[in-house]
């Protein structure tokens, strides 16, 4: 055996000597959860970069740009009467902003991340409008408004009396 692990010998002791590990064995880890800030928690939406969607925008135009080159091709029209109807189509396409309108995610890929991100954000800006969720709604914001007030109701320690002796006490 090697680095001293296992038997010296398996002679006598019914097995053939091979070390397994234990698979089964649980470390316990070196930080409990409570450690971890409760700020990395909070669910923070992902925000799409604008770049890449204005870039898939563009290249959505090129390709209806390019299938309109590619059939004009093949009905043989003239190469400069080729070019002068692509560049018509794609100025109307710019100015007109096709790909900007919203496809909702059941249109989308799974690969299309920045788009997904862009129309969640966008659904839930309408939820929160259907709601009447204001914009600055914090979660959990009321359990903090609820501990202020009841740090206002208990009066300040004097002389080492207990902290809220002045109030009454209440049975459940």
């Amino acid at each position: 055996m090697t680095s001293n692990v296992g038997l010296t010998t398996p002679r006598g002791s019914g097995t053939s000597g091979y070390v397994q590990r234990n698979l089964s064995n649980l470390r316990p880890r070196d930080t409990s959860f409570s450690t971890y800030p409760t700020d990395s928690l909070k669910h923070r939406q992902r925000q799409p970069n604008a770049e890449i969607l204005e870039h898939d925008r563009l290249r959505q135009i090129e390709v209806q740009v390019f299938e309109l080159r590619d059939k004009l091709e093949d009905e043989e029209v003239d190469e400069e009467e080729i070019e002068a109807q692509t560049e018509a189509l794609r100025r109307k396409l710019l100015e007109n902003g096709v790909g900007e309108e919203g496809k909702g995610k059941k249109g989308l890929k799974v690969h299309q991340v920045h788009e997904l991100a862009k129309a969640k954000i966008e659904e839930s800006e309408r939820l929160r409008r259907a709601l009447g969720i204001r914009e600055d709604y914090e979660e959990g914001g009321h359990w903090k408004r609820g501990e202020e007030r009841m740090r206002e109701g208990v009066p300040e320690a004097k002389n080492g009396d207990e902290v809220g002796a002045g109030l009454k006490k209440e049975r459940w």
